[in-house]
């Protein structure tokens, strides 16, 4: 495999500072040639040095008592964790560690991480920050004035059924136990928010109104602007769903067009999940348990944006890749009227025609992870969002 140029080094400076004599170091990481180093960590050797740096600061902050491994290899132990789900002998073997005190490096590794998702994960604050994003999303799926794609992430754990009552809570809506985080990407598949994380059987919508980034967009703190959401969430003047039944071109047009944007959501879970495969599993959960898996959740959230910062492809896909969970849609005559009135007016302004000319290429996802979920790009203009009032 080649070394993928990093892209993200400007930054560098900036967020990591003056990190003194631990900067650029020799690491453990050195033993293992490219091929072996993305086999082992599905990251490449500049990702990986990026993320080695910005532990060791994080390291020193949380201070930890006679550590028995140094930071490379408790980096190293929780970065072949998320990428396999397991920790491979091998690596165990290099570093001197026991397969028992795996989990308490990873979740030590999976704190530092996650305490670094301010400066790795980000939503637009700004206007001009704002306008950019919702101008590529635009040129993608021709929808004006979204910030995002909005998502309810479900993630495969272990419960026990003779524990009936934990159980049932745990079970989604595919018949499955798991916890659900709330996620927010761009048409870029670049993660913006992460909250949360619950019991499976948690509803879509509860999720919403409950977290941060849901209050913050109903009370208008980041303007006029939507999120894109699936048929699992209620339709607002700031959450856009698609139309339940299609009365026109128009309408089938618009949901043609929700349906790119909010596919990406699908693709770059997909993309993640095979990257860090832990994520397929995270082993067994209680209530009480779930600030752990969050933290691991968190960091691999963090690690996705790094990884595509860096340009490092996802590993080859190894099987389907399950598809955004299914929710009930609300009927028209439940939804607030100006909320369909606002989503009617978006339509007539966007939809009534159709562009005789659509240029065909895009710089979103990388080109396996657009074939894989059978998305087209679509860029238009460089013209500025003039009107943000959906």
């Amino acid at each position: 495999m080649r070394a993928d140029s990093p892209v993200w080094l400007p930054v560098q400076e900036e967020l990591l500072g003056n990190v003194g004599a631990d900067f650029g170091a020799p690491s453990c990481f050195d033993e293992f040639d490219d091929e072996a180093l993305f086999e082992e960590f599905h990251l490449s050797r500049p990702c990986i040095g990026f993320i080695l740096d910005a532990a060791r600061i994080g390291m020193k902050k949380l201070a930890l008592k006679n550590p028995t491994l140094s930071v490379d290899a408790m980096v190293m132990v929780a970065l072949n964790y998320y990428a396999h789900g397991v920790s491979s002998p091998c690596v165990l073997q290099r570093v001197g560690q026991c397969p028992t005190d795996c989990l308490a490096t990873m979740n030590t590794v999976s704190r530092v991480i996650e305490s670094m998702s301010d400066q790795f994960i980000s939503f637009p604050l700004t206007l001009v920050a704002q306008r950019k994003v919702a101008l590529k999303i635009k040129n993608y799926c021709r929808i004006p004035n979204v910030l995002g794609v909005l998502g309810a992430a479900h993630f495969k754990i272990r419960a026990s059924p003779y524990e009936t009552d934990t159980f049932r809570g745990f079970v989604n809506t595919l018949g499955y136990t798991s916890v659900v985080s709330q996620i927010i990407c761009d048409s870029d598949g670049n993660i913006l928010s992460v909250e949360k994380c619950c019991v499976g059987s948690t509803f879509e919508q509860e999720l919403w109104e409950s977290s941060f980034k849901g209050r913050e967009m109903e009370e208008e703190i980041h303007g006029a602007f939507w999120v894109i959401a699936g048929k699992g969430y209620n339709l607002s003047k700031h959450v856009l769903t698609p139309v339940a039944e299609p009365a026109n071109d128009s309408e089938t047009r618009f949901n043609e067009a929700h349906a790119k944007i909010h596919d990406v959501m699908r693709t770059m879970l997909g993309s993640m999940k095979r990257r860090f495969r832990c994520l397929n599993q995270l082993g067994f959960a209680q209530e009480n348990s779930l600030a752990k898996k969050f933290n691991v959740i968190k960091a691999c959230s963090v690690l996705h944006n790094i990884a595509k910062k860096f340009s490092v492809p996802p590993p080859p896909d190894a099987g389907n890749i399950e598809p955004l969970h299914p929710g009930k849609q609300r009927a028209e005559s439940e939804i607030n009227p100006e909320a369909l009135k606002a989503r009617q007016k978006l339509i007539s302004a966007n939809f009534l025609n159709v562009s005789s000319s659509r240029n065909t290429t895009s710089k979103g996802f990388a080109e396996e992870d657009v074939s894989e979920a059978g998305l087209l790009t679509v860029s238009g203009s460089n013209e500025e969002v003039q009107n943000v009032d959906p």
